[in-house]
């Protein structure tokens, strides 16, 4: 049975790991333990482990894989928030092409008798909040606002993960400009709850190929 490290960048994306993902992958791939643990060292004041530089980041990457060889290592990080020093961000128009680069400086790091299975980076389009609008209508419920605003923001793109990463109309903007009273940690957590697992892999591709991979690998 396998176990899994998840490296987030804040505290939202700790408790949909332990409280969401977790279960689903003991369930559904075997895994016998699933954990988050901070990116890089301790968190910021906001209580934040993102905007770290990529060298600490993979700092504590390089840890966890060298002092635990039974042990997979994967990443939850938003594209809207890395650094402009993290692999391919400066040119990246996806997050795909972040997570190549990252997995290729951590093979290399890691040296040739290193199994790349064992390292899966996932880096979110375009943040956590996209997941959200994979149900427009039980968001609204929860956070107690008019589904159809939400719906009428959905509707702009093909899938939640493409709703654009400005700073003024990324994910969580939008939804903070619809309900002013939202709280990252705790609201997020009650409506990604509410939505599933399996809805948002249905709305967010490039989120279930990530949790695919991560299925496939449990079951090794």
């Amino acid at each position: 049975m396998s176990r899994l490290l998840v490296h987030v960048e804040g505290q939202t994306e700790e408790s949909f790991v332990n409280d969401l993902l977790a279960p689903y992958l003991h369930a559904q791939a075997g895994y016998w333990f699933v954990r988050a643990v901070g990116l890089g060292s301790a968190p910021t004041r906001s209580g934040r482990f993102g905007g770290r530089a990529w060298a600490s980041a993979k700092k504590g990457i390089l840890w966890d894989l060298r002092n635990d060889p039974a042990l997979t290592v994967t990443t939850m990080v938003d594209f809207y928030a890395l650094r402009q020093d993290w692999p391919a961000k400066p040119t990246a128009r996806h997050a795909r092409e972040i997570e190549a680069g990252m997995h290729r400086d951590i093979v290399e790091a890691m040296g040739p008798d290193f199994n790349p299975r064992r390292f899966i980076p996932f880096v979110m389009m375009h943040e956590f909040e996209a997941l959200l609008f994979s149900n427009p209508d039980l968001l609204g419920s929860v956070l107690k606002v008019d589904p159809g605003l939400l719906w009428e923001i959905r509707n702009q793109f093909p899938s939640p993960e493409e709703i654009n990463d400005s700073v003024h109309t990324a994910p969580s903007k939008r939804i903070e400009g619809i309900q002013q009273r939202y709280e990252k940690v705790d609201d997020g957590i009650v409506c990604a709850t509410a939505i599933g697992l399996l809805t948002m892999q249905d709305q967010c591709p490039h989120f279930a190929e990530w949790v695919r991979r991560l299925e496939a690998r449990g079951q090794m």
